[in-house]
């Protein structure tokens, strides 16, 4: 077999390999959102991205910040700030994220449902969402109230409500 025959059944194989498995693209390993006494929130955010995300951000193609920032600020009465943003992680704050209620002795936090269907949604719409697969359900959602209590949840693209009562100081 020649050499241009190998280069050419080479090829082959890689472009029938790229057509028949999708490619993994932006996946969410982990968010942790710990609020503050005030409800304030900062959310960090580790997740991972193709070589072709990495050279986009690189080239200044994408902004994970300015992506963030217009992702969380379209679900926040409140401007949020993006404080950090690399290819691999993100944080950012979002002041009044939590609901906070006082009655006598304790207060009750309640962090509101996030939701990355929307995320998804707009994907979809892209001609080459078919040749993708990104995974917005972070590995592990972490969230931390302020007086150490913790709850934890695994895959979900919807992170439900959670409500805790604290005793106050």
């Amino acid at each position: 077999m020649t050499m241009t025959k190998i280069c050419i059944l080479i090829g082959g194989l890689c472009l029938l390999a790229f057509t028949v498995i999708p490619v993994q693209a932006f996946t969410v390993k982990s968010l942790t959102m710990t609020l503050a006494p005030d409800g304030d929130a900062q959310v960090d955010m580790r997740y991972d991205l193709t070589l072709f995300e990495e050279g986009a951000i690189f080239f200044r193609i994408s902004d994970p910040a300015t992506e963030l920032k217009k992702a969380f600020d379209a679900n926040s009465a409140h401007p949020v700030t993006v404080t950090q943003a690399t290819g691999s992680s993100a944080r950012i704050l979002i002041p009044s994220f939590a609901s906070v209620s006082s009655d006598g002795d304790t207060t009750t936090l309640v962090s509101p449902s996030v939701s990355f269907e929307r995320a998804q949604k707009v994907l979809d719409r892209y001609w080459f969402a078919p040749l993708i697969s990104p995974d917005f359900s972070p590995d592990v959602t972490t969230i931390i109230f302020p007086d150490g209590y913790s709850t934890r949840f695994y895959n979900l693209l919807v992170i439900p409500s959670v409500p805790h009562q604290m005793a106050v100081n």
